[in-house]
């Protein structure tokens, strides 16, 4: 069998995976099957399989470039600010993807939400990423004073459990009945915020960017 370099080889890939999503666009990934994928590829479906093991493979393919792109944006939210804008930024960033992706490409949010829901290793790998930036940042922030002391991880997962309506794909709907992404966002910066002895706690403080005066 004649060896393809690596570089050729990522190009397949990658033209693989890209016929994968227009299918997955046009009649969502369920209906997909390996032979569409190789027809919209221009390849044998036996040449996919050199590639990729499976049609699950190629979803997953999918999914870990979805949340790389997520990722990225996440990790660019969240350089600058205090711990607490850079928690909302960066919860912001993945709520706003979601979102964004649940109105303008449905089929491919499908996609996602079952990866989630389905416990793939893609997207438990996806969430051990986000959690240990989050986790980072909140010690960061108790180490700086900001944010109150304790178990890092522990406040983690209170954080990204009140969130998850936001968060997740396979829960965010825009039908439900719920406090907006920064009230509920402001309800946990409260709870997370470090209060000096004897001050009261502000559950409500406003951590949504400033607006700059137009000259």
């Amino acid at each position: 069998m004649q060896r393809i370099p690596q570089a050729g080889s990522s190009c397949i890939r990658r033209r693989i995976i890209q016929a994968a999503i227009r299918l997955h666009r046009e009649i969502g990934f369920k209906k997909t099957t390996v032979a569409d994928i190789a027809r919209g590829a221009s390849m044998s479906p036996a040449n996919v399989y050199r590639f990729f093991a499976s049609k699950q493979a190629i979803e997953e393919a999918v999914v870990a470039d979805l949340f790389e792109h997520v990722f990225a944006a996440v990790t660019l939210a969240a350089r600058g600010g205090s711990a607490l804008e850079r928690l909302t930024a960066a919860l912001r960033a993945i709520s706003q993807l979601h979102e964004h992706r649940l109105k303008n490409d449905s089929k491919q949010h499908e996609l996602v939400a079952a990866a989630i829901r389905e416990n793939w290793a893609v997207a438990l790998s996806y969430a051990d990423r986000i959690r240990g930036l989050v986790c980072a940042t909140i010690a960061a922030g108790q180490a700086s004073g900001e944010l109150r002391p304790g178990s890092s991880m522990a406040m983690t997962c209170c954080l990204l459990e009140a969130m998850d309506g936001y968060l997740n794909p396979s829960r965010i709907n825009a039908a439900t009945v719920r406090p907006t992404f920064n009230e509920m966002m402001d309800f946990c910066a409260g709870a997370l915020r470090h209060v000096p002895r004897g001050q009261s706690i502000d559950l409500v403080a406003d951590l949504r960017p400033k607006v700059v005066a137009q000259g």
